[in-house]
């Protein structure tokens, strides 16, 4: 019984160790990677909302735009503040890849699509703000990480019953 207790508390330990285990992200790379998930969010979900007639997808949309429009600018003004330059956020890659296939789907199959990328899109910026609330190096930027990893959390969630 007590080994199970430890072998428990090993693996819920276990995430927390290997964040604190990562090299620390520098306040750059972390702002513009912040800035390139949401402005994905922003325009993904810009293009499911003009188009989609199903309104639990449509809600979910919106939730987006808001949401990460307000992470946008918390980053932002947490990096002014730290005299972390800002640039204009681009897609990167991925971003741009993914965008470029949804404008391409039409109706329901856009709206599969865009289900299918925000679950990879999002466990991607989990990632992302949970390691710099464990490992980044500005110390305002690491709470507005940490604030924003609820959020992200309730998003993978929503998108869980999707």
């Amino acid at each position: 019984m007590m080994n199970r207790f430890y072998t428990a508390a090993v693996l819920i330990a276990l995430p927390a160790y290997a964040l604190s285990a990562q090299a620390p992200i520098p306040a750059s790379t972390y702002v513009m990677k912040a800035g390139a998930s949401d402005l994905y969010e922003k325009t993904s979900s810009e293009l499911v909302l003009a188009t989609t007639t199903n309104p639990k997808l449509k809600s979910f949309a919106q939730m987006m735009v808001t949401d990460h429009t307000k992470s946008t600018a918390d980053v932002k003004a947490a990096a002014t503040a730290a005299h972390v330059k800002v640039a204009q956020p681009k897609l990167d890659a991925v971003g741009a890849k993914n965008v470029a296939a949804l404008r391409a789907a039409k109706g329901t199959a856009r709206d599969r699509l865009y289900v299918t990328q925000q679950k990879a899109a999002h466990e991607k910026a989990l990632a992302l703000q949970q390691g710099y609330a464990a490992n980044g190096t500005v110390p305002g930027l690491k709470t507005v990480a940490a604030g924003i990893v609820p959020v992200v959390q309730t998003h993978i969630t929503e998108l869980q019953s999707m």
